[in-house]
């Protein structure tokens, strides 16, 4: 299996969390310039075109990038704290359709302060076809940094729910 994991803005995937996703497949984790680069989904959908991705992570603005990313490829998703309704730098949502979806699981922090939780829950309310295939987990003492046991915790519910 070949996993995409987007990071977010000022940070990287961990050691310790791409081992754990390394016990279900291959992780691709590329070095995304969100700052300089506001067509960074389109840039991805292009460095992808000749791999096979089966499923898509993403934290934060990689959330965000990979909410379109994985419609583009019809994979499942895996979003932490997605900033779906607002972001800190500028990011086109390049063209195309993205009316086709997979199953998505998306964790949100309910003490996030760098993305409104509540305006998060209104995008998906509001914007997200086929909500039968959306899986909300909601962690109240949670922030906007997943820490590795919640991170760890949705990856093998997510995983489970893909029978892998």
């Amino acid at each position: 299996m070949n996993i995409l994991y987007l990071h977010g803005l000022e940070s990287k995937l961990s050691p310790q969390k791409r081992k754990i996703l390394e016990k279900y497949g291959e992780v691709y984790a590329p070095d995304i310039d969100y700052h300089n680069n506001p067509n960074a989904i389109e840039s991805i959908i292009e460095e992808l075109s000749d791999q096979e991705i089966n499923v898509v992570l993403g934290s934060s603005i990689g959330g965000f990038a990979g909410y379109y990313v994985s419609a583009h490829l019809f994979s499942p998703a895996l979003l932490f704290n997605p900033a779906l309704s607002n972001r800190s730098v500028p990011q086109h949502v390049p063209a195309g359709d993205f009316g086709r979806w997979n199953m998505i699981q998306i964790a949100l922090g309910m003490e996030d302060d760098v993305v409104p939780v509540g305006e998060t829950l209104k995008f998906i309310s509001d914007s997200i076809p086929y909500k039968n295939k959306i899986h909300l987990n909601l962690y109240p003492r949670t922030g906007h940094r997943i820490d590795l046991e919640v991170f760890e915790k949705e990856v093998e519910s997510f995983f489970g729910k893909l029978c892998y």
